[in-house]
């Protein structure tokens, strides 16, 4: 089962992940980090593919994936 970790509090919530994630897996958090941004999170793992889409367009590269 394939899964991706996001580093939460060097995350600027720019959301580019969250339109990449072609299963709709990451959503933006309703929670601050400790820099006041909203970060991603990765929401469920079971339909995750780890195709690596999110990571790919990640400016800050605070995403990990694996499989």
């Amino acid at each position: 089962m394939s899964r991706i970790t996001i580093d939460k509090e060097k995350c600027k919530g720019c959301g580019l992940c969250v339109l990449a994630c072609p299963k709709n897996l990451i959503v933006m958090s309703d929670e601050f980090n400790k820099k006041g941004y909203h970060p991603a999170s990765f929401s469920s793992g079971e339909d995750c593919t780890g195709c690596g889409f999110c990571f790919q367009v990640c400016p800050d590269v605070v995403i990990e994936v694996f499989k």
